[in-house]
């Protein structure tokens, strides 16, 4: 079986296992970004400054491109429309994950790709 990008994370000695109930936030746009969340269980859900929402499932990274190559703040609000359990691992610590394991930025745009397969059937996705 492969691992998930999220069950990498989980083995790293330094990540943090967080459970949230239905309705609690875990950041908020403009927020200090300082670390990556991989869903383990529930329904997270993103929303932008526009109102746009995305749901993040089981498996699933959220925030990675805050800590990568943004201004270091979290773009989105970040909402558990489940019970959930995520993992969370620091910026330096996730960036180490990728240069020790690069097969997870394969991982990681594989999710995109998935993503934005969803957004074209669905009409979603502006071209």
């Amino acid at each position: 079986m492969v691992a998930t990008p999220v069950d990498l994370m989980a083995a790293q000695v330094d990540s943090e296992t967080l459970s949230f109930p239905t309705g609690a936030t875990f950041f908020r746009r403009g927020q200090a970004a300082d670390s990556i969340f991989g869903v383990r269980r529930g329904i997270v859900e993103l929303i932008n400054i526009a109102g746009d929402k995305l749901c993040c499932r089981p498996g699933e990274l959220f925030s990675y491109e805050d800590i990568v190559w943004k201004d270091g703040v979290y773009r989105n609000d970040a909402l558990a429309r489940t019970p959930v359990e995520l993992v969370r691992l620091d910026r330096l610590r996730f960036l180490n994950l990728l240069h020790n394991h690069p097969t997870m930025a394969v991982l990681l745009i594989g999710q995109q790709h998935e993503r934005l397969r969803e957004q074209r059937a669905s009409g979603t996705c502006a071209y």
